[in-house]
């Protein structure tokens, strides 16, 4: 058998020990280590180079690393002795030296591979990112094609012919991608979805998941079970959407799941979970903007004449609305003398024209004080 024959087979039976990989992923390889033991030299610079290239294919090809190294080492002990220098060699340091020199262009032969997979595998990884960040940015942008959308979300695990349910989640350090606490909410919501058509990402800051509307409200749970794990009872929130079909209807879900998140903190809402169909009633406020500011000036600018100014009496009516009209419970709730609770509506009444102990006026004080708190007034009047 010549050596060119030796060699194939060689690299078959290596190719075979590694898991059956492509042979010609060792390119000139054995060649190359005839050369060194005949010489001493170490690699070339091309060959190395030709390695890299190589290590890169078996990356782009889906071999792992592992059987790529193994396909190197096995090709290398398996020619070792059948090389023409080992083989003639009438002395032991003769054959010290050769071994030296193979060894050596062998480990560089398997580094440089390496290097080249792992440079293949860290830019298909960035390709990928890449690719989703622009599927999400189109998704929640609202200014890709619905249809393109569609056919793109299969890529990344979603249906949009189904409903979809947004959840969004804030906390006091924004989100990031690829971050311990995404991955774990990530298991935790593929887990209750029943492992499939979600997507779990973060959006200037927010964690954003896009839920199947027939497990969102097991998957909500998991979502907000992995939250308290990893940043405790308090200082995050999750805000959930209504169910919508198609990929118009992830982006309506998303909306009104930010809308949400915006209104609770407004508004003050107690809870880590502000829901847009509980919220409703302060989007019809919101709507007509000009018939709550007029009903702001009208009924609460009065109190900006008080002493300390409005927001302690608008925190006492707050209070107050909450509390069923208990002037104790508001007391006890705002840490106040019950004395100090009762001049304070008497001011109210005083200033207003509207007395919190009468139902209808309570009715319109309250409705007041939300406008204000939606409108952040009067602090944003007096910027």
């Amino acid at each position: 058998m010549d050596f060119a024959q030796l060699r194939d087979e060689t690299a078959r039976a290596a190719a075979a020990e590694a898991g059956g990989v492509d042979p010609t992923l060792l390119g000139d390889f054995l060649d190359e280590l005839t050369l060194v033991a005949s010489t001493g030299k170490a690699l070339p610079d091309r060959a190395l180079a030709a390695c890299r290239a190589l290590g890169a294919r078996a990356a782009d090809g889906g071999v792992p690393l592992r059987a790529l190294v193994d396909l190197y080492l096995s090709a290398a002990w398996r020619i070792w002795k059948e090389l023409p220098t080992v083989r003639d060699a009438t002395d032991a340091a003769t054959v010290r030296n050769v071994g030296e020199a193979v060894l050596r262009a062998s480990d560089a032969a398997v580094a440089a591979a390496a290097e080249g997979f792992q440079a293949a595998r860290r830019f298909a990884v960035r390709r990928e990112e890449s690719a989703r960040r622009e599927f999400v940015d189109d998704l929640l942008g609202g200014t890709a094609d619905i249809g393109a959308l569609a056919a793109r979300s299969e890529e990344f695990g979603l249906d949009l012919g189904g409903p979809h349910v947004l959840a969004v989640a804030t906390a006091g350090t924004p989100f990031v991608d690829a971050t311990p606490i995404v991955s774990r909410v990530e298991d935790a919501v593929s887990r209750a979805s029943g492992g499939g058509d979600t997507l779990v990402t973060t959006k200037e800051g927010l964690l954003t998941c896009v839920l199947p509307a027939g497990a969102a409200e097991s998957t909500v749970e998991s979502l907000m079970a992995t939250l308290r794990r990893s940043l405790g009872e308090r200082g995050w929130r999750v805000g959930i959407g209504r169910a919508y079909p198609g990929a118009a209807g992830v982006l309506r879900s998303y909306e009104e799941a930010r809308d949400a998140l915006d209104l609770a903190a407004r508004l003050g809402l107690p809870g880590p979970v502000a829901r847009s169909v509980d919220l409703l009633v302060y989007q019809v406020l919101l709507r007509d903007r000009a018939a709550i500011t007029d009903l702001i000036d009208t009924v609460l600018t009065p109190l900006t004449t008080a002493r300390g100014g409005a927001r302690p009496l608008l925190d006492t009516l707050a209070a107050y609305a909450a509390h069923g009209g208990n002037t104790a419970a508001t007391a006890r709730a705002l840490h106040l003398a019950v004395r100090t609770v009762t001049y304070r509506l008497d001011r109210i009444a005083a200033l207003t024209g509207y007395d919190p102990a009468r139902p209808d006026d309570r009715y319109v004080l309250q409705t007041a004080v939300l406008g204000a708190r939606l409108m952040d007034w009067p602090e944003a009047s007096e910027g």
